[in-house]
């Protein structure tokens, strides 16, 4: 699909890979493109991309991601203003990192990973995702239905591509349980919504990314990065979120790809 002239929302879009999928997007030349995130720091990267470029394609949208009003709020806007949304790259995600079970020895009991961290970080990296996701195909599927448009057929070009951001901890990751889970559950997301979104000419994919060079991942500590993260890495330094963002173009632009596409420079997890 063409990037150019299409209407793209992403989430996350304040730092990280959402704002390096921004700025790539912006200079494929989308028409439309919306910045969502709980941060202010949304609306200054919204100008800054604006002015760079010397257009008024970006807008900038603060509110909570798992807020279903929020959500249609941003779409509707968006429709309004330059179309409906083509492109839905829904970013936003957090940790909650601890061991799921972890021994107090000096009590002799064993605590579990709290579940109300579990619960909000399935919001956050796995319900949400998925129903700005279902949110795009639904804006889809009404304006195909307005223009008397019924089953999508090949010649019409692809009419929309998700690309959820999954993450190699998926393969199994110590010390995130609930990450983990929630980046195993878009794998199965986006293949089911992949034969049902179809029916609308949309397609679905999950990018895997590495270790990449983001807030979240400086987060975890230099310690961590140097003894846990570069030695198990084949380039031996953090991904760049301009590298990520341009596998995330790439899973737009090619039809042929499907399925999951692993952005990971090599990392496998290492042996305890």
């Amino acid at each position: 699909m063409d990037i150019k002239g299409k209407v793209a929302v992403i989430t996350g879009a304040a730092s990280g890979i959402g704002r390096a999928a921004a700025a790539e997007l912006y200079k494929q030349g989308v028409s439309g493109l919306a910045l969502v995130d709980v941060s202010e720091a949304v609306v200054e990267v919204a100008n800054s991309l604006n002015a760079e470029h010397g257009g008024k394609v970006a807008r900038a949208f603060r509110g909570d991601t798992t807020d279903a009003t929020f959500r249609h709020e941003v779409f509707e806007t968006m429709r309004h203003q330059f179309g409906p949304i083509n492109i839905c790259v829904p970013a936003a995600g957090i940790t909650r990192d601890a061991l799921a079970v972890k021994m107090n020895k000096e009590k002799g009991k064993a605590n579990l990973y709290p579940i109300e961290h579990f619960r909000l970080v399935m919001e956050v990296n796995l319900v949400a995702p998925v129903y700005w996701a279902l949110e795009m195909v639904a804006q889809l599927a009404e304006d195909r239905f307005v223009r008397g448009l019924k089953q999508w057929s090949p010649d019409e070009g692809t009419q929309g591509v998700i690309v959820f951001i999954g993450s190699v901890s998926s393969q199994g990751n110590k010390g995130q349980i609930s990450y983990a889970t929630t980046k195993v559950g878009l794998e199965g997301a986006a293949s089911t919504l992949m034969k049902e979104a179809i029916y609308y000419g949309v397609r679905c994919a999950v990018l895997h990314p590495g270790f990449t060079d983001t807030p979240m991942v400086r987060a975890l500590g230099e310690d961590y990065i140097q003894t846990q993260v570069l030695p198990a890495t084949q380039i031996k330094r953090l991904i760049r979120p301009e590298e990520i963002a341009d596998a995330i173009s790439f899973l737009i632009r090619n039809s042929a790809v499907s399925g999951q596409l692993w952005a990971d420079a090599g990392w496998h997890p290492m042996p305890t």
